[in-house]
């Protein structure tokens, strides 16, 4: 009887080693969590980076397109141009319009 049950404790044991080597190690478990949060991070930090930077190529557009048109000449001096009426001109209908143009036309015109 009791080699029977020596040999099922053997068995046990290979079974519960077997088990427990493809079981994860607990204290390497949460290691490697911090990636995720750098990851996700980076991403929303690169989202805001963009979204800035459309936001001024949007302004920027908006002004030069204003300038083009002569839509801030100065009424007083027709050589200066109206700084109040450059930063509050709306020079196209859509903010979109601004930026679709600005992303199409990298070069200026000839």
């Amino acid at each position: 009887m009791n080699d029977i049950s020596d040999k099922r404790k053997d068995a046990e044991g290979k079974v519960m080693k077997i088990y427990k080597e493809s079981s994860p190690a607990i204290e390497n478990l949460f290691e490697w969590a911090y990636i995720n949060h750098v990851a996700w991070s980076l991403a929303l930090v690169l989202a805001g980076v963009v979204v800035w930077l459309s936001v001024a190529l949007v302004n920027a557009e908006n002004q030069r397109y204003a300038l083009l048109t002569k839509q801030c000449q100065d009424k007083v001096f027709n050589t200066e141009i109206d700084k109040k009426c450059l930063r509050t001109v709306n020079s196209r209908e859509h903010w979109w319009q601004h930026l679709g143009y600005a992303i199409t036309h990298t070069s200026p015109e000839k």
